[in-house]
């Protein structure tokens, strides 16, 4: 389980082709001392498993399914990706329960500058199926990133990105139509499972449950 809080950005090196087989090498700074052979690393937003670990670099396979389902194939050699490994028993809980499993991908329409503001505002298009689990304040993870929604019409996303967030994540490297991983709320999707059969009388939603913090 991870929380979405980036702990460094790394960059590809290199991916190796071998038939639909595919293994991106990660090259990193500061994750050496902690991370081992066959740990679960996230890696914008996607959980896999580092091999091949080096002083410099670490390398993780990637499925045919993870490749054609997540953000991951866009990568080339010098893209940059956010890392974090699972959160400690013991740690804090800073962002909210991510899991590594991608509900989707959005696409990027837009990073820009708040006017008068050092802020920046992200503005996401998501996939239709996934827009009743995404509420406003409520979480959202972003390219393994633990963010807060701000504002949802239709199937565009508003996300409020503070200075600091820009900086130490992927999303200024980003660019307009750049496929998104996403991972939603797995509290809004469980309360979905628990709900009431379609056509049975409710006059509860998702949406007001999520947005009411159950």
């Amino acid at each position: 389980m991870f929380t979405g809080i980036i702990e460094e950005v790394g960059h590809v090196r290199a991916i190796e082709v071998t038939g639909q087989k595919r293994r991106v090498i990660i090259a990193f700074t500061n994750l050496l001392p902690e991370l081992k052979l066959g740990d679960s690393i996230s890696v914008s937003g996607v959980c896999l498993t580092a091999v091949n670990i080096t002083e410099k670099s670490f390398s993780a396979d990637l499925a045919q399914e993870t490749w054609l389902r997540t953000s991951l194939s866009r990568l080339e050699p010098g893209a940059l990706v956010n890392l974090e490994l699972p959160m400690r028993a013991s740690g804090r809980f800073d962002g909210h329960i991510v899991q590594g499993h991608v509900d989707g991908t959005g696409t990027l329409v837009s990073l820009a500058k708040i006017p008068d503001a050092k802020d920046y505002l992200l503005t996401i298009n998501v996939p239709s199926e996934l827009t009743h689990y995404i509420v406003a304040k409520g979480s959202l993870a972003v390219e393994g990133i633990s963010l807060t929604v701000a504002g949802i019409e239709g199937t565009a996303v508003t996300i409020a990105i503070i200075p600091h967030t820009a900086e130490i994540t992927n999303l200024k490297s980003l660019r307009p139509d750049d496929p998104l991983n996403l991972e939603v709320d797995v509290v809004a999707k469980y309360v979905e499972k628990m709900m009431p059969r379609r056509g049975a009388q409710s006059s509860i939603t998702l949406e007001k449950l999520v947005s009411e913090g159950f």
